[in-house]
């Protein structure tokens, strides 16, 4: 039957509904228990046995339905799991006569699977040994209009999973499990910064400068100020006033928004949390980074070892810390730090393979591009790179032993990076000039590069303390804990283009 027809024949079940003075769509339902706490409470329950004396209330989607003449057995599904229904006739008569007197036969031809449902009855374990709730009465709570697809366990066509993340929730529980752990991770994440004595104060996500990263920003206006404003690329800056205003240890988890491709591990609009703790260096946050990250496995998966597509992982602290001068070495043989022309590391690289680097303005880009094309994909257990070049890290403190560095790490696990780190540079003066570069680069048609912030330079100058500051990509570890090979299976509802219109298609299909 065609999806039409479907919609139709629900609509004139909602109908008979309505003439029986019913509503197919109930205010409210009080609900007792759910699924997995019956099924854990009366898992030793044997077959054949029931709990007549219990009363028990629940409510949750119609998965599957059998009819038997007088016996109907249906599947239900609440948030936390699925339980069978056991419908006898004679009972649920017995008991709903006065609310209507054919209510076993209402049941039968006005439900369909995906409707919600609500029913009262006594625990039972069935002679074949399923666990259910012998029904006494039951009330339509929403009568659903579509159909579920055809096979309700599975929903594979990855386009309307992502489309229709509602109908996904509804047939394939390993998401919702997905999206549950992922409230869970952020959760721990949130106490254990709260029992080391960080606090969450949120910035603004409308911008007039967008800093704090390279990246193309979302440009938007504000009609009543008349002025062009940015959504935040990071939460960086504004933080980092918070710290010259005398907080010592604070972070912001929220969304961040950038202009940028599509792929299995970036979204345009994405979560990070981003926290800076006065007094400390990167040195500290690889250590926090651990702490952050071992502690929420552990709250939610209840190991250190993680099985990741596949692979075996193993968070254990402490893990292994690496120059990118050295990971780059070992991988190509070029030690870059030997370098003083760049045409020079250019022929070099070249001859190794390296590839996209002819706009390469110095030896630290060529660095970081030999470092991304060979090393960073098997980074697969967890390695905090260390020491980058300083053209890319303007916002870093100036290595104190190694001329041309900064004291910045990246962590890699699965070979994408996670978490991004600098010990920050505090110095208003030597910020100013780093900033100007990025502004040059951006009038030059940079459209990643920054602006310079004048506000945030106004706030350096009234002194910020040595500092420490880290980021973690929130939807990249979600991909970690919960082994999603996306990013989209770790954003509930990921940013997609509009499906083309009926129309659209046909003018298409005739071109």
């Amino acid at each position: 039957m065609a999806s039409d027809d479907l919609r139709a024949t629900r609509l004139e079940k909602a109908q008979q509904l309505i003439d029986k003075g019913l509503t197919p769509y109930a205010y409210r339902w009080d609900v007792t228990h759910h699924a997995a706490e019956l099924q854990d409470q009366y898992a030793n329950l044997t077959a054949g046995e029931e709990v007549a004396d219990v009363e028990v209330a629940i409510a949750g989607r119609i998965l599957a339905r059998r009819v038997f003449g007088k016996l109907a057995f249906f599947s239900l599904q609440d948030e936390t799991d699925t339980i069978q229904l056991y419908l006898d006739k004679k009972k649920i008569q017995s008991h709903m006569a006065a609310v209507d007197d054919t209510a076993f036969n209402t049941l039968k031809q006005c439900t369909d699977v995906g409707d919600i449902l609500g029913v009262k009855g006594s625990i039972k374990r069935t002679d074949k040994g399923e666990l259910s709730i012998s029904v006494r009465e039951y009330q339509i709570l929403t009568k659903a209009l579509l159909p579920l697809p055809d096979k309700w366990h599975g929903l594979t066509d990855v386009a309307k999973r992502y489309r229709q993340r509602y109908v996904d929730l509804i047939v394939n529980p390993q998401v919702r499990q997905t999206f549950r752990r992922r409230a869970l991770i952020t959760a721990s994440i949130r106490r254990y910064l709260d029992q080391q004595g960080f606090i969450e104060i949120e910035t603004p996500v409308l911008q007039s400068e967008a800093g704090g990263a390279e990246a193309r920003p979302f440009v938007t206006y504000h009609n009543t100020l008349d002025m062009p404003l940015y959504l935040r690329i990071a939460t960086e800056l504004h933080l980092k006033r918070l710290v010259v205003g005398g907080f010592e240890k604070v972070f912001e988890l929220g969304r961040v928004f950038r202009n940028e491709g599509v792929s299995t591990r970036h979204n345009p609009e994405f979560t990070t949390i981003e926290l800076y703790q006065a007094y400390v260096d990167y040195n500290d946050m690889m250590a926090l980074t651990e702490a952050i990250i071992t502690t929420a496995a552990q709250d939610v998966l209840g190991s250190l070892k993680i099985k990741y597509q596949g692979a075996e992982i193993d968070l254990t602290p402490p893990w292994r810390r690496v120059t990118m001068h050295e990971a780059v070495q070992e991988k190509t043989g070029l030690d870059f730090s030997q370098f003083t022309d760049v045409e020079e590391a250019k022929e070099a690289a070249i001859a190794k393979g390296i590839t996209y680097i002819d706009d390469c303005e110095s030896i630290g880009h060529i660095l970081n591009e030999a470092f991304e094309q060979t090393v960073e994909a098997m980074l697969i257990q967890p390695t905090f790179i260390i020491d980058y070049p300083v053209e890319i890290s303007p916002l870093s403190k100036p290595h104190r032993s190694k001329p041309g560095l900064v004291e910045r790490f990246e962590l890699f696990i699965v070979g994408r990076e996670t978490a991004n780190s600098f010990s920050e540079l505090t110095d208003p003066i030597d910020q100013r000039q780093r900033l100007e570069q990025q502004a040059a680069k951006k009038a030059a048609g940079d459209v990643e590069a920054q602006d310079v912030d004048e506000d945030f330079l106004t706030a350096l100058e009234y002194g910020m303390p040595p500092t420490g500051g880290l980021g973690i990509g929130i939807d990249r570890l979600v991909m970690l804990l919960c082994d999603c090979a996306s990013i989209r299976d770790a954003i509930a509802f990921p940013l997609l283009k509009p499906e083309p219109s009926s129309a659209t298609e046909e003018s298409e299909a005739e071109t």
